[in-house]
């Protein structure tokens, strides 16, 4: 693997030297490729950053995972692909998205809130962020966390007003959690911007846009964040694959 430029990130490097061994048809489809432990000894990296390249792989559409199995090349890989279909994928939108804060995180009273995260206190904190592709902006997103989970988010630079990164907020914070995120109970409905959402995405006020809520909970049920974010729909489609249970595809 060439030698990464010394502002490259390790894992992007990676995933870079990935890709281009797929290109090159050393991992055809059917294939598994090397796993983590073997990639982290071949390049001498630690499996989290290796882990983190196979997440960037995932969600441009170069390799699908297959628990048990390992991690395979699509046959279509280099084709653009954004597939929601775990945590892991929610927290690799950073792949090929930018966030900027809008509003830093504040503490406030917010009974509703509150109540979404099955709290005791009335007690939250919030923050506002927009994503962006290829330097459009598609969503406003507004998340809501407990206050014992804002302490470990709440100073950092990335989320400062105005802060601009490649991060997701749940990639943000898992690390730093006691107990990991491991279920997103999600809706999806049709809503209509406000003046909010038409001013921070550049729409007319009324515009038609996708409402999708996630709530975020640890291994012991407890709510982790609470996201509600407006999508423009000329701007980003949602697509779910539906498989028929207990049968094969033919």
């Amino acid at each position: 693997m060439n030698a990464p430029e010394p502002s490259e990130p390790a894992y992007r490097s990676l995933a870079a030297e990935l890709r281009g061994r797929i290109a090159a048809g050393q991992y055809p489809e059917g294939v598994r490729l090397p796993t983590e432990a073997e990639l982290a000894t071949e390049f001498g990296l630690s499996r989290q950053t290796v882990r983190r390249a196979f997440l960037e792989l995932v969600g441009d559409g170069s390799v699908y995972r297959i628990p048990g199995r390992g991690t395979f090349a699509h046959e279509n890989a280099g084709r653009y692909l954004r597939q929601l279909g775990s945590i892991e994928d929610l927290m690799n939108l950073s792949a090929d998205t930018e966030m900027r804060v809008v509003e830093p995180p504040s503490r406030r009273v917010d009974l509703e809130a509150a109540g979404r995260l099955q709290l005791d206190t009335d007690v939250v904190w919030r923050m506002l962020f927009t994503r962006s592709h290829d330097t459009v902006p598609f969503v406003l997103t507004t998340v809501w966390w407990p206050e014992p989970v804002a302490e470990v988010i709440a100073g950092r630079p990335e989320v400062a007003a105005g802060a601009v990164s490649e991060h997701t907020m749940i990639g943000l914070l898992e690390p730093h959690l006691a107990d990991p995120i491991s279920e997103c109970v999600q809706s999806i409905t049709a809503a209509t911007a406000d003046d909010r959402v038409a001013t921070v995405l550049g729409c007319p006020p009324g515009h038609a846009v996708l409402r999708v809520d996630r709530l975020y909970k640890n291994t012991h049920g407890q709510g982790v964040e609470l996201a509600i974010s407006y999508f423009l729909p000329e701007h980003y489609t949602y697509r779910v694959t539906l498989r028929r249970s207990g049968h094969s595809p033919t």
